[in-house]
């Protein structure tokens, strides 16, 4: 069994749910239902692989080690830059080790979920760290650790906003309403999932074969349509299940298809997962090279930050060229993005007129397939 997927996951996740909503109409408070079916469903996709069982047990046993350890010595000897940072690395030793043995065919820690598990331990680590978490619970900790909505591939929470939802024990009327939300969301995911993803897929086969131009450009859009209502599909499905046992997840996506520049895609693309690095990578960046003086302007701190930022976000989805370079491109996309509306007098008189609004789009939407295209590996293979 996995994740929204197969018949099996979804007789569990009905039944599941429907306990849910009978004790959500009850009044009664969903904290510990929640966390006993996500213990439950999770020692049930990993007992079909024992390998997996065990690296997921060591990480949680790792990462309960390195955030109850953090949290006390923050709290008795302050802010310690030093400490902070070897935990920091610490708690990305599995995730590292998963992405370098990869290469290898050997995949240690490569269980499903290190990635989004490994962002909340960081989150964690940093939050107590600025001080934004006094304390830490063993127990809610891995109640947000092991939630099954999001365990796999997001959406990307916050501890604090988790916490705040699953503590929450809500009215009749402030239940149901978010439950016939997330209802919604879940038979649109499934929509998206099943029905949309797997036709653009279709398509992508029949496209894959050719080798002319205009195949590589069919080609380009389908994977594009395709990776979109896959994995918003997948998205909205985690987050309907989530508003289910009252925890209401983020949105991942908005709309990403109207952007009218690359900036505004990635407010709207994969939401938790571009500004946690927004948050967490970019933005700590550009204070600290400010800090040491690294550069010269505010527009070189910038430009700078995108590249690291989305470099990194490359290397996270893994260590193949094809990553790598579609990091590297959308931080250069960003950067010139940047440049181009803080230096150009055209994009200032002209941006809110309507016929510039829409070569901006139809110009925006060509670089984003672009970069679906070189993500598939596609673009790479035909060089290679």
């Amino acid at each position: 069994m996995s994740y929204y997927e197969g018949l099996p996951f979804f007789l569990c996740l009905i039944l599941i749910l429907l306990i849910a909503v009978i004790l959500g109409w009850l009044e009664k408070p969903l904290r510990w239902y929640s966390f006993g079916v996500s213990l439950f469903l999770t020692a049930v996709i990993f007992s079909s692989n024992f390998v997996n069982l065990i690296y997921l047990l060591l990480f949680y046993g790792w990462s309960m080690l390195l955030i109850m350890g953090y949290a006390k010595i923050r709290s008795q000897r302050g802010r310690k830059a030093g400490i902070y940072h070897v935990m920091v690395l610490l708690s990305l030793i599995p995730l590292v080790l998963c992405k370098i043995t990869q290469l290898f065919q050997l995949n240690l820690f490569g269980f499903i979920g290190i990635s989004y598990l490994t962002f909340r331990v960081v989150q964690i680590l940093i939050e107590l760290y600025d001080g934004v978490i006094k304390q830490v619970s063993f127990v809610e900790t891995t109640a947000f650790l092991v939630f099954f909505p999001s365990f796999s591939s997001g959406p990307i929470d916050r501890s604090r906003r988790f916490q705040k939802d699953w503590l929450c024990t809500r009215s009749r009327e402030e239940y149901m309403e978010l439950c016939g939300r997330g209802l919604w969301k879940l038979l649109l995911g499934a929509v998206y999932k099943m029905v949309i993803a797997a036709a653009a897929y279709k398509v992508m086969g029949y496209l894959e074969t050719g080798n002319m131009w205009y195949h590589w450009i069919g080609y380009a859009y389908a994977y594009g349509m395709y990776l979109f209502f896959d994995f918003a599909g997948y998205s909205l499905m985690a987050a309907g299940s989530s508003y289910v046992l009252g925890v209401e997840l983020p949105d991942n996506f908005k709309m990403p298809f109207i952007s009218i520049d690359i900036r505004e895609f990635w407010d709207r693309w994969h939401i938790s997962l571009s500004h946690w690095f927004r948050d967490f990578v970019f933005t700590r960046f550009v204070m600290y090279s400010a800090k040491k003086k690294w550069f010269n302007s505010r527009l070189q701190r910038a430009c700078a930050g995108f590249f690291v930022n989305m470099g990194i976000m490359g290397l996270w989805h893994g260590l193949s060229l094809s990553y790598i370079l579609y990091g590297l491109y959308h931080g250069a996309l960003l950067a010139l993005t940047e440049i181009y509306q803080k230096k150009s007098a055209f994009y200032k008189k002209y941006k809110a007129e309507k016929w510039y609004q829409i070569i901006s789009w139809a110009v925006t939407m060509q670089l984003v397939m672009f970069g679906f295209f070189l993500f598939s590996g596609k673009l790479v293979s035909l060089f290679g």
